[in-house]
Parts: structure tokens; sequence; C-alpha cells
């Protein structure tokens, strides 16, 4: 079973479906009904047109969904108009689908949690994880938007700066979660730069392709992680890291600042030091006072800690790290490296096994593991 095709053919059929008078929240429970479908199918009778199959299978779901809800009777005439069998629009829907899911009828925060559900494909877990929150509570959230937007009319779409969110969110996890989501979130991103005149648009795409550049030099042969000071720079993309920077210079040079223009100027100075001993980080930890201005994050602190930790010692570092939540994910792995950097190896190793501990993968926790064995054996020479 492909899951990757399922998880690209999904967006479209539910805009086939709204746009065929279903409202949102019925369409996804139809759709995900073809999906369990097709998993259970598939295997052993492939369709020879996947999406075809899944709008025509996601129809019928709805319809007798319909039917069995004695408060739509009305809508049983619509089955009148079921797609005939045969190949589906190829017109592609997604980006629709995200102004659609920023309704005006949710606040911004659940209009994000539904739309990285509905149409990004990520799970309940995965973005309470981005939200720092539990995942009971990002449930009842997610379920709530479902209910406020049952039944009403999509035409009015959302506001550029919930979709740009949106987007930033599906790429961080497909950049460094158990899904990859990155470079259709750079498609889809890419399409809004182009269709929209928006500075942040393009500080967006500008720091996607930043980051994306890099993905290469991210883990080694193995699998682990490689740390972003340790990476290869030499498989690292040239060409886009130059249309990312092209595309920052256009946003910057707006006077519009905002957080994605700031992570991709972060972003582009670790992209122009041809060393990580020769990155300018007073640089960097200017911007990242720019950023905490603009977004308040205990994330962006969090990583503002580790640029002065950079820029003026790791006492500096530690100093900074105080002023942030304990509880804040990664707190615990840069106190570590901040204690290494000052020397202190037994607290540093002791706080690289603790922060193993609470890694969001296997990959981080497995890094970590090896940081903190690392130490343990300098220390027991």
């Amino acid at each position: 079973m492909n899951e990757a095709l399922l998880r690209s053919l999904t967006p479209s059929v539910l805009g086939i479906l709204v746009r065929r008078g279903a409202d949102f929240a019925a369409a996804e429970d139809a759709v995900q009904d073809a999906l369990v479908e097709a998993v259970r199918g598939w295997p052993d009778d492939p369709p020879r047109d996947p999406k075809g199959w899944l709008v025509t299978v996601a129809w019928r779901k709805f319809l007798d969904a319909t039917r069995a809800d004695a408060a739509r009777r009305r809508r049983e005439d619509t089955a009148d108009e079921e797609p005939a069998p045969g190949p589906a629009p190829a017109a592609d829907d997604t980006l629709q689908l995200y102004f659609l899911c920023a309704h005006p009828s949710l606040t911004p925060s659940s209009a994000v949690a539904l739309t990285l559900r509905a149409v990004g494909g990520l799970t309940t877990r995965q973005i309470a994880r981005a939200y720092l929150v539990p995942e009971a509570t990002m449930a009842q959230r997610i379920s709530r938007a479902k209910r406020t937007v049952s039944g009403v009319r999509f035409d009015r779409p959302g506001d550029v700066a919930t979709v740009l969110r949106v987007l930033y969110l599906v790429f961080n996890e497909g950049y460094s979660g158990d899904v990859d989501l990155a470079a259709e979130a750079i498609r889809l991103t890419r399409r809004l730069a182009a269709g929209i005149d928006h500075p942040e648009a393009a500080g967006l795409l500008a720091l996607m392709l930043l980051h994306h550049a890099r993905r290469a030099a991210r883990t080694a042969p193995d699998g682990s992680l490689v740390p972003l000071a340790e990476q290869d720079r030499g498989r690292w993309d040239t060409e886009m890291i130059a249309e990312g920077v092209r595309i920052l210079q256009g946003a910057l040079a707006r006077d519009r600042l905002g957080e994605f223009q700031a992570q991709a100027a972060i972003a582009a100075l670790h992209a122009d030091a041809p060393t990580a001993g020769e990155t300018d980080w007073v640089q960097i930890v200017e911007w990242y006072d720019e950023l905490a201005g603009l977004t308040g994050s205990p994330v962006v602190r969090l990583n503002r800690a580790v640029a002065v930790g950079e820029a003026d010692g790791p006492r500096a570092g530690l100093a900074a790290l105080a002023e942030v939540d304990d509880s804040v994910p990664r707190h615990t792995a840069v106190a570590a490296y901040l204690h290494e950097r000052d020397g202190d190896l037994a607290t540093a190793a002791r706080l690289y096994a603790e922060a193993a501990r609470k890694a969001p993968n296997l990959a981080e926790c497995g890094h970590l593991t090896r940081q903190a064995a690392r130490l343990n054996a300098r220390r027991a020479r």
C-alpha cells in the first residue's frame, strides 16, 4: 500500500467533495472512510485510476451518511449528482483548501489545527507537539473546529496569515518529523508567493528553501542526526540557497518585517558561513532579538540562548537560558550543550541522557544518547 500516494490524493478528493456540496466535516469523514477501504482493498485489487476511485467511494460514503441523518434528508436529491466513473479532474485544490479551512468562523489557532489534521495529514499527536500542548487538548480543539464549520458555507476564505502559519508547521513536520511533507509545503508556498503580494509569503518561501538546502547533510548514512556545526557544507544545495537569499532580499527591501523574514535572515547567515567557526553569531543574536519582539515565543528565546552562548560564551548562554521556562521542548538538550561548552562534563552528560528520554523522535533520541555516552567515556579516561 502506497501511503504517500493516498496522502497526496487526499486534499484534491476532499476539495472535490466540498465543491459538490458536502460540508467540510462530513466530507472529511467520508474521505477518511474511503481511505480505510483503499487500505483494505488496494493491495489485492489496485484501481486503474486511484483518484477517481477515491472520489467515487468518498462521495458514496458522504451520501450514505447524509441519508442516515434525518435532519439532512433534503440532501438526498444530490444522489443523482454522483460523479460518473472515469478519470477525476486534475486540478490541484490543496492551496484552495488551506484558505477554506482558515474560515472566519474559526479562531486562527483552531483553523490551523483543523487544516493540519484534515488537509496536511498530520496526526493529532504531531499537531499537539507543534503547539506545545497535550494531545487531549488538541483533540478537543480539532473536534470543536469541526463542529463549528459543520454545515457552514465555505464562501468566505480565511486570511493569508493563518494559511502561512499552517504551511510553516507542515514544513516543520516534514523537515524534522515522521512524515515527509516538506517538499509539498514548499510547492504550495511557492504558488502562494507567486499569486499574492505579501512579503511574509516570500519570507516563508525563503526560509523553507534555506532550510531544505541543508537537508542532504542533516543525516549520516546510518540515519543518525548530524548537528549543523558538523555538517558537510559541500552537500548543501547552493542553487537553492542562492534562490532563498534572493527571495529574502526582495522581501526585506519592502521594509515590512515579519517573523518568517527574520527566521529566514538567521538561516541565511548560517548558509553564508563557509565554516561553522565563521558564523556571524553576533548578527544572529540581533535577529533573534527582532524575532523575539515579533513573536514572544519561548522557542525563539531558547534558540536565542544558544546563539548568545556562541557569541558571548557559554556562561552568557546559560544566563539567557535561565530566563526560559524549562518545560519548553529541547530546553534540557540546550542546557546540556551549554554546560559541555562550559567544561562541566558531568552535568552535561546527565542532561544529555535526560534530554534523550524526552526526545520527540528516535533520531533525536539516538543523537542525544550518543552525546551522553561520548561525555561519559571522556570522563572515564
